[in-house]
């Protein structure tokens, strides 16, 4: 189809396309948890979970591993140069090399450093580290620069392929791998080197570990975890992202997170209320609310106080549904209308801060709760919250509640690239976006006003 049109039609199909994929990639994962721990590949891990929160993304396992590989081979350069004749630089059977000798995996480890981060410059992102990207393996790969468990899995799976095997600490605040100093398998800390991939792969004693994070740890922390574990301190590290907005991003990093998780842990208490919860603020699928606080009460009675109270919401928002008419349908001939100057589908610019939008909906005034208006400082505007304010989508993929007085026309308008757009729109004809059969129910007289305006500011332009 052209670029253009079927925007709502190209929305929903993206919308089931979305499920689809996430429910053939959550097969794969409980196929994955339920090899033996030694066919797991932390890489095939972190791939798994990169696919499922980017769905409609071309993320495949021999892709990433092709780019892993070619790291590999530049490490293997980098070694030849400094010890051409080494028997241990022959790959053996599958590829993987074999270095017993504690010196030269040494070399191995300083060859990946320099090539990783004096070659190819990856390093720690500590500029935008809360960035959900620097937790997807694909996105590390491309960016270069990750959080210390993503660049610990890129360090380790290299490590792994030329021969030394590093194993992954699940240390608090500040994920690290270890590398045996003494005898293979000992559960004395002191005989291992702690390496901090974050931090250019460097060797740390235990004492430095403490040093990295600022306070004491128990031996417990120093120990090697699964890769179930590895992968579920990667999902929360995403939960946690998720809870830090409240925006229609995070609250879906927020869900397919929760999912993620609950694959692992499907009988997580903690997690099965939060999933309840979130689908309850959300108001979607208040049946399956029901259903998991179902189980959640098998599963621990003691929670009867927090499942009773969803649940009496919960059925209130199903009979509150059942009575629902239909939408509300605003006339702009109405009289409480009459100071509406807007229209739906025009492209828009924010007077102070310079965003293009376009028009998804408008009321006579602010319609949010005093909370809101304070937060915004919207009493400092000339008109106040007693003045028209507008739903706009935002060309950055945020929507905004925008008063009339900050908005004026785009003499240049242009597509707006925001993901809810064919929620709204069926199309755009170079000037403006003309709303689907839903939004124009609601709006039923804006299509006329917008297309009158559309020819006299554009007409207006061009001459």
């Amino acid at each position: 189809m052209e670029g253009r049109k079927c925007l709502t039609w190209k929305y929903y199909a993206k919308k089931i396309l979305y499920f689809l994929r996430q429910q053939n990639i959550l097969n794969n994962l409980k196929a994955y948890l339920e090899r033996p721990e030694d066919q797991q590949s932390f890489l095939e891990g972190a791939v798994l979970i990169d696919q499922y929160c980017n769905p409609l993304s071309d993320i495949y396992l021999t892709s990433v591993r092709a780019q892993v590989d070619d790291i590999t081979d530049k490490v293997r350069k980098v070694l030849r140069t400094k010890n051409p004749r080494h028997p241990s630089l022959a790959p053996k059977a599958g590829g993987i090399l074999r270095v017993p000798e504690l010196e030269f995996q040494r070399q191995v480890l300083d060859a990946m450093n320099c090539v990783l981060y004096e070659q190819l410059k990856y390093k720690g992102n500590e500029m935008d580290y809360y960035n959900s990207l620097n937790s997807y393996i694909h996105q590390v790969l491309i960016r270069r620069t990750g959080i210390p468990i993503s660049l610990s899995v890129l360090y380790l799976t290299i490590a792994r392929q030329l021969g030394v095997r590093l194993e992954p600490v699940n240390f608090p605040s500040h994920f690290l791998l270890r590398w045996c100093q003494g005898i293979e398998g000992s559960t004395d800390i002191f005989d291992y080197m702690y390496i901090d991939a974050f931090g250019k792969g460097k060797q740390l004693t235990v004492k430095e570990c403490e040093y990295l994070i600022g306070h004491h740890v128990t031996e417990e922390f120093y120990g090697v975890v699964t890769s179930k574990e590895v992968l579920q301190r990667m999902v929360g590290n995403l939960l946690n992202l998720g809870k830090r907005e409240t925006t229609d991003q995070s609250y879906q990093l927020l869900r397919d997170s929760l999912d993620l998780y609950l694959a692992m842990y499907p009988d997580n208490v903690q997690h099965l209320m939060l999933q309840a919860r979130l689908y309850f603020h959300l108001g979607i699928w208040p049946e399956k609310v029901l259903d998991i606080l179902q189980h959640v009460q098998e599963l621990d009675p003691s929670q009867h106080g927090a499942v009773g109270y969803l649940v009496q919401h919960t059925l209130e928002h199903i009979e509150r549904r059942k009575e629902e008419v239909g939408p509300e349908v605003k006339h702009r001939t109405d009289e409480k209308h009459k100071d509406i100057c807007f229209s739906i589908g025009m492209i828009m610019k924010h007077k102070r801060y310079g965003y293009n939008c376009v028009i998804y909906g408008w009321d006579p005034t602010c319609m949010m709760g005093q909370e809101w208006i304070r937060n915004m400082n919207v009493h400092s505007l000339p008109h106040g919250p007693d003045q028209p304010f507008y739903n706009v989508l935002v060309e950055d993929g945020s929507c905004i509640y925008a008063a009339q007085e900050n908005l004026e026309y785009n003499l240049e308008p242009h597509e707006i690239p925001h993901p809810d757009i064919g929620r709204y729109f069926s199309e755009f004809t170079g000037t403006h976006y003309l709303a689907n059969t839903e939004l124009a129910i609601r709006f039923p007289e804006d299509l006329e006003f917008t297309c009158a305006t559309v020819q006299k500011i554009y007409s207006t332009v061009k001459e």
